[in-house]
């Protein structure tokens, strides 16, 4: 039995989109509940300290914990600057603007640093690096799964 032929997806199948009054979006904004840029970067410094320490407990080498510390400055520092140059940005009323030109700073900082990290941190552990940037970096993650709830 031949199959049918599936129609094509069309704009006209979608409904058309109606913009928010101003009272609408007011309402809708007061809903959601907002990630504070600071709160992550905080959340990145307590997950790179706690990854530091149980580090240099399991291992017994303070090498590797303040390997895990330095990976973790690399993102949470960087990140710091994005979000408070953001800040500012907004205060000033042009949010947007300027965006990516931050973030590809920020992601300059974090290479500098990681490229850095062999002559800065004596006895440097490579795993204890990565895993540092990697628990600093889940707290994205983490800011949006449980930071994004409705009031």
């Amino acid at each position: 039995m031949p199959s049918q032929p599936v129609p094509a997806e069309t704009d006209d199948d979608e409904l058309p989109a109606k913009p928010l009054s101003a009272d609408e979006a007011r309402r809708l904004r007061a809903t959601l509940h907002q990630v504070s840029p600071l709160a992550v970067v905080g959340s990145q410094v307590a997950a790179g300290v706690l990854g530091a320490l149980l580090a240099w407990w399991f291992t017994g080498r303070a090498a590797t914990g303040w390997s895990v510390a330095y990976g973790a400055l690399a993102v949470a520092g960087p990140a710091a600057l994005f979000a408070r140059a953001l800040a500012r940005r907004a205060a000033r009323g042009a949010a947007g603007a300027g965006w990516l030109g931050w973030e590809l700073v920020k992601l300059g900082l974090t290479v500098a640093l990681l490229v850095a990290a062999p002559r800065l941190v004596p006895g440097l552990h490579w795993l204890g690096l990565l895993a540092g940037v990697v628990l600093a970096t889940k707290m994205y993650w983490v800011a949006f799964a449980f930071g994004r709830r409705q009031r």
